[in-house]
C-alpha cells in the first residue's frame, strides 16, 4: 500500500491542553515530520483545529489515537497524499 504522505484533519479539542502542547504531541509521534496547526474556530468549551501533518509514512492510527488520549475528536478527514511524493493541487477552470 503506498505511504500516506499528507494527512489533513479536523479535530474538535478541549481548552486544554492548549494547541501548542496539542500539537508537539502529534509531532512526537515517530512517522511524523512535521505538524502545522491552525485555529478556525472557538466556543465556550471546545475548539475546532485544522492539523496538517506530514511525513514519510503517516500511521492514520497513531494520529488518532494521540489526538483521542488528548481529549479531542478527529472531525473529518479533509485530505489525504499517498505515494512516492507530495503531488500538490494544480488550479482548474472550475477553481
Amino acid at each position: 500500500m503506498a505511504p500516506i504522505r499528507r494527512l489533513v484533519v479536523d479535530v474538535l479539542k478541549p481548552y486544554e491542553p492548549p494547541t501548542l502542547a496539542f500539537t508537539q504531541q502529534i509531532a512526537e509521534a515517530e512517522s511524523i515530520a512535521g505538524v502545522n496547526a491552525t485555529l478556525i474556530e472557538l466556543d465556550r468549551e471546545v475548539q475546532n483545529v485544522k492539523f496538517t501533518i506530514e511525513g514519510e509514512e503517516i500511521k492514520y492510527d497513531d494520529v488518532k489515537t494521540i489526538i483521542e488520549d488528548a481529549g479531542g475528536t478527529i472531525h473529518s478527514v479533509d485530505q489525504v497524499v499517498c505515494g512516492e511524493y507530495i503531488v500538490e493541487d494544480a488550479p482548474t477552470p472550475q477553481d
